[in-house]
Formats: structure tokens, sequence, C-alpha cells
């Protein structure tokens, strides 16, 4: 391959710590070829970075960072003079940072954008059904800034503004979503891609790399790209890889790929250079 397109939380690090073995098959596939780390985070890959540099993931085992998060501004810019009502933690403020961002209650919203929930260690996405009942009342549209239902935040799983965006769609209103598995951020990946390698580089010579089968699988897949999936992610319990000294059991990971919508070329318990 002459680019990797790499998934960040569950394969470099789980919230908490990052994985060496990941960065370093990182910095060793750089030797000869592009490395852009691809994250539903609701942030700006700006924000992620110094957070990436806090868990000790060298700058040197990749050439840029898309999120999510990136492309939700893009909408905003473009959507300059809405208001906007912001459903989502403090913390994913920086969204908004250099914005001329109008906030407003959802009564005077003309969008919504979604980052998470609030207190994502305690709630659902049952919390909310009463804010997002008013949001349907007015027929407001969401900017969901992160796809995933759930992320694994130290071995735990965190729902996340995928899990609000689903029930919204459930109760019949519209979602826009920025992040995998969508043709959009792919199609923004391969324009990073060729920048960094001074080209532009066929689809067929990428690889994707991600722990997730219903985003990062699914999306890279739908995109036309190969897919590596990292089994000790965010389905380690799923696939018998919770307990740290479990092994990786090939003929259960194939059993459980044959009932998914989605399939990767091939599998590895954690991102390592072999």
């Amino acid at each position: 391959y002459d680019a990797v397109l790499c998934d960040v939380w569950g394969v470099i690090h789980n919230g908490v710590e990052a994985h060496r073995a990941a960065a370093d098959a990182l910095l060793r596939f750089r030797e000869r070829g592009v490395v852009i780390l691809v994250s539903n985070a609701p942030r700006p890959g700006a924000v992620v970075l110094p957070h990436l540099d806090s868990l000790g993931v060298p700058r040197g085992a990749y050439d840029g960072i898309l999120t999510s998060g990136d492309l939700a501004r893009q909408i905003l810019v473009e959507g300059a003079g809405q208001a906007v009502h912001h459903l989502g933690p403090e913390r994913d403020r920086p969204l908004f940072e250099g914005l001329a961002t109008r906030f407003a209650p959802i009564e005077a919203a003309d969008i919504v954008i979604c980052t998470g929930l609030v207190d994502d260690e305690r709630e659902t996405a049952e919390d909310y059904r009463g804010r997002l009942e008013a949001m349907r009342a007015r027929d407001l549209p969401m900017v969901c800034a992160n796809p995933d239902i759930v992320v694994e935040r130290g071995g735990q799983l965190i729902p996340c503004a995928g899990a609000l965006a689903a029930l919204y769609e459930e109760m019949g209103g519209s979602v826009l979503y920025t992040g995998k598995p969508h043709r959009p951020i792919y199609q923004a990946a391969l324009e990073r891609v060729s920048a960094a390698a001074g080209r532009p580089v066929d689809p067929a010579r990428i690889l994707a790399v991600g722990d997730a089968i219903r985003t990062d699988i699914a999306g890279a897949t739908a995109f036309g790209l190969d897919a590596l999936l990292i089994a000790r992610g965010i389905h380690a319990e799923e696939l018998g890889l919770a307990s740290p000294a479990a092994r990786l059991d090939p003929a259960q990971i194939e059993r459980w790929l044959a009932t998914q919508g989605a399939r990767p070329i091939g599998f590895m318990d954690k991102l390592k250079w072999e």
C-alpha cells in the first residue's frame, strides 16, 4: 500500500493510554508511505493533536489528522448566519472556535449540531428523548459530528453522538452525518493523502485500519478501500478478547464476521508490525 487511513480511538489508544505497538507500526509504515489519521471525534483535528501528544503518540507516526469535527465545521461555515443549538458537552466547544456561531435554544434554532451526551458516563440516549421530541416538533435538521454509537474508554463502552442521532432518526428526524462510515470523510481523506504524497493516490493502494465494523470497516469497503479490522477494540467482548490474557481465535472471528454487514480483508489482535 501507498497510504494508510488509520482510526484513532480503539486502534492507537483507548482514551486513557496509547498502544505503543500501533504507533510503532505507523512509524515504520511512514518510511515508505503516507498515514492519515481519520477519527469520528467531534472536535477539529488541531484539537485532537495535543491529546495524542499527551498520550505519548509520536507526531512522526502520521502525516495529518482528519476528523468528523473538521467536516462539521465546514457545514457551519457554509451555513453562516443560522442559529445553532449545540447538543453536547462543554468539552466539545472547540468545534466552534474561530467561527461566528450564533447559539440558540431549541425553540429558536435553525439547526442542531450534536457532538455527544453531556454526561456520557451516566446518561443514555433515552435521557434525551424529550429534547429530541422538541427538535422533531420543529423539524430541526441535526448534524451528527460523531457517528459512533459507542466508544471504548479505558475498557468501558461509552455512548456517543451517534446514539442520539440514531434515536432522532427513529423518531423521523433528519440527520446529516459528517464522519465514518459516510462518504464525505473518505473523500476528504483521499484529498489529504494526495496532498501529503504530492500526487494522486489510487484508492486501490490505500488501506483503512479500524476497530469498528459498522463505521471503520463498512465505510471503507463501501468506498472501495481495503480494510483491516483490529479485533481487540470496540468489539473485544463480542470476540472473546475482553480479558488482557485472552488470545485471538481466528475461527471465532470468522464466525462473527459471517453475521456482519461488511467484511475486512483481514484482522489482527492489535495493530502491530509483523
